[in-house]
């Protein structure tokens, strides 16, 4: 079975109503791609993970363009006393289908811990959408010689109980090279995703679990995503900064073609 390839755009704590131009162009890029390209499939799915403010505007954007839209987080429980909190079916009702959980940020500014991730990712599926859920490793524990075994930790920790291989993603992202333009070497980012891969399809069976996208996140530009890309078990990426202009995301996405 192939793996279906996801470029995400996470434009974390970013966006006003004005950024809404740049997803029409990211739309009207693409739709120019689709004419011009015979490679760009259905087989590459583009999402865009604006704030919360703007996620039913993007999806009304985004509308038949092919282009889906997600959540940057959302909360363990459906409903109920959590001031400032976003239930999942709260994102699916504003049109989202996909979630990030688990990011770096999100356990290191909030404290969440694996155990929280899992429950995240759960409330997720329950809502019918797919969570994007992270794991990497902090550069102290890289230093340590400890990569593997502590995203594989968290892997372990944040896969939800009883899920099957459609319903779950996940995104590896050293923490280290988030916002800060630096990338692991290409052997360091191949041995984490075949480590990965390992740990799913022991999980999922040798079928199931090679259906399962692994994306790669820090610091993707236009510069490196084709190499990142072509590394085994990389099945695409999550995009911070370059996501945020149409222009920039556009870029990575033709690295594909």
């Amino acid at each position: 079975m192939n793996v279906r390839k996801l470029i995400v755009g996470n434009w974390k704590m970013n966006g006003l109503k004005e950024s809404l131009k740049e997803v029409s162009a990211l739309t009207n890029g693409l739709s120019n791609l689709k004419k011009t390209s015979t490679t760009l499939s259905d087989d590459l799915v583009i999402v865009i993970c604006p704030p919360a403010t703007l996620l039913a505007l993007v999806t009304a954007t985004v509308v038949g363009s092919g282009v889906a839209s997600g959540g940057q987080d959302c909360h363990a429980k459906g409903s109920g006393a959590h001031t400032g909190d976003i239930s999942a079916h709260m994102l699916a009702d504003a049109g989202a289908t996909y979630v990030i959980v688990g990011h770096s940020e999100r356990r290191s500014d909030h404290g969440e811990t694996s155990a929280d991730i899992e429950a995240k990712a759960q409330a997720a599926i329950g809502a019918g959408l797919i969570p994007i859920i992270c794991v990497g490793e902090t550069e102290a524990q890289r230093d340590a010689g400890q990569a593997e075994a502590v995203v594989l930790a968290q892997v372990r920790a944040s896969l939800p109980n009883g899920c099957s291989a459609g319903q779950i993603c996940f995104a590896y992202e050293p923490v280290w090279a988030i916002g800060t333009g630096r990338t692991p070497c290409i052997d360091d980012v191949a041995v984490v995703h075949g480590a990965i891969r390992r740990a799913l399809l022991a999980q999922f069976g040798d079928v199931e679990g090679q259906t399962i996208a692994i994306l790669y996140g820090g610091s993707v530009n236009a510069k490196n995503a084709a190499e990142l890309l072509a590394v085994s078990e990389v099945n695409g990426a999550l995009v911070g900064g370059a996501s945020l202009t149409a222009s920039a995301f556009l870029s990575i996405i033709e690295t594909q073609l």
